[in-house]
């Protein structure tokens, strides 16, 4: 604007001074005054360029401030948009909070009336409840009153049963006075036969009869301790389940027995009484006289002779076995007597699991080597059932066992006698029990029993 004004102003200033010089004249101009025209309009041109230049500057900064107003519109517009979606979802929201809101008014009304109901009921239990422990206590009262008479009519079978039992166990401990006064007398002959013996001993004949007396001595003591470890076989007319049951009835001496476990047909046993036990013998060997490099059926019916060397039979084991809980103790010695001892429970199938053994270790005074907690099946030579490694062990180690590895022991293997055993032992093909960590133990003389824990067959 500035720069119109000044050109107007050189204009009418430019027009001003024409009219002052000539008076309105229209006589033609002299030379001069044509150049001084020329000038003006020289003037009067470069105003108007300068003009020009100022108005496209003007132009050129109005067009810069209308895009930035235009941007900045554009911006407002984004803005003005966003602020209105964003007032349409709060407009949403406060519809949806107000439908919530409503909807947990209407759940809390009926909250309330359930918790009314509630409590209306819970009121009502109690009350129930206060009866019903008033009826429990009147038939308790009742019961009690009904048992007293009861016990006062009629024994219950329970209480006769126990009487039964106790009567029993007294008529076994007269029994047993029976036998301690008749071996009272024994001694008291005894006794006398001493005396009458040391008086023969003062006599002046003792010297001539000296070599006569003590033979005799001797063969007796001989004849008496082969009467206490190998007794007669006695049959208990098919009542004796096991040796436990016939040490209840007051045997103590070991031997042989005959047994007949429920279930199966009777046949004969070792029985080896110890201290307030009796076990029956399974396996011993002491001396190599008997091969147990056997079949799979000699193993199942037993062989060997009860008196030395044998193996009872899986068959006979598991009818014993079959009848309750039982423990399998494991004695061993070694060429320099050292003895050594382990126990297991001891579970047992029957022919259709092949004899599975299944153990757990209870004492013992050796390192243990047979799987606990695990069920192995018994292998011989030509019925092998180890399943879990394609090695025959019965054939490596000679001997059936209940094998898993065949390294961790073979109380049934070949004896060997200790000057051939080094180059033997490399083979495993002797008595041996080995840990898992140390060197085996070579056996001399191994012997595996069994007694039960179930008091329940002494009845």
């Amino acid at each position: 604007m500035k720069i119109i004004l000044v050109l107007l102003f050189v204009i009418s200033l430019v027009v001003a001074t024409r009219i002052d010089g000539d008076e309105f004249s229209f006589v033609p101009e002299s030379p001069e005054p044509r150049f001084a025209m020329l000038h003006d309009v020289q003037l009067l041109a470069n105003g108007l360029l300068q003009l020009g230049r100022g108005l496209k500057d003007f132009a050129i900064k109005t067009k810069g401030q209308m895009d930035d107003i235009f941007q900045k519109l554009h911006l407002f517009d984004q803005s003005f948009n966003e602020i209105s979606k964003q007032a349409n979802e709060i407009k949403e929201d406060e519809e949806q909070l107000k439908n919530t809101t409503s909807m947990l008014q209407v759940n809390n009304e009926e909250i309330r009336n359930i918790s009314v109901e509630l409590n209306s009921k819970i009121e009502i239990l109690s009350r129930e409840k206060i009866q019903l422990q008033d009826k429990v206590g009147k038939l308790e009262e009742k019961i009690t009153k009904l048992f007293q008479t009861q016990i006062e009519n009629q024994e219950p079978e329970e209480i006769a049963s126990l009487k039964n039992f106790v009567e029993q166990q007294d008529n076994h401990l007269r029994s047993l006075l029976k036998r301690v006064q008749a071996q009272h007398v024994q001694i008291g002959k005894q006794q006398e036969q001493i005396e009458d013996l040391e008086e023969k001993l003062s006599s002046p004949g003792f010297q001539d009869n000296t070599q006569t007396l003590f033979p005799l001595r001797e063969e007796n003591e001989t004849r008496q301790t082969k009467r206490n470890t190998t007794a007669k076989v006695q049959d208990y007319k098919g009542n004796a389940t096991d040796c436990m049951w016939i040490y209840s009835r007051g045997e103590r001496s070991s031997g042989i027995y005959s047994i007949k476990p429920r279930g199966s047909e009777a046949f004969n046993v070792y029985c080896e009484i110890k201290a307030e036990s009796a076990w029956t013998v399974i396996q011993n060997r002491s001396d190599g006289s008997l091969d147990f490099n056997q079949t799979w059926e000699n193993y199942m019916n037993g062989f060997g002779n009860l008196d030395g060397e044998f193996w009872l039979g899986l068959q006979k084991i598991y009818s014993i076995v079959n009848q309750g809980d039982h423990i399998l103790r494991i004695e061993l010695e070694d060429s320099r007597a050292n003895q050594r001892y382990i126990e297991y429970t001891f579970t047992m199938g029957g022919s259709e699991t092949d004899y599975t053994a299944l153990l757990s270790r209870i004492t013992g005074n050796i390192p243990n080597v047979l799987p606990e907690q695990k069920e192995v099946k018994f292998s011989t030579k030509d019925h092998n059932s180890n399943t879990e490694r394609k090695v025959n062990c019965p054939e490596n180690n000679s001997g059936g066992w209940w094998h898993t590895a065949c390294e961790e022991t073979n109380l049934n293997g070949k004896y060997i006698k200790s000057s051939s055993r080094g180059k033997l032992e490399r083979k495993k093909r002797v008595l041996y029990w080995k840990p898992q960590k140390g060197r085996p133990y070579f056996i001399k003389s191994t012997k595996l029993m069994i007694h039960s824990t179930d008091f329940e067959n002494f009845d």
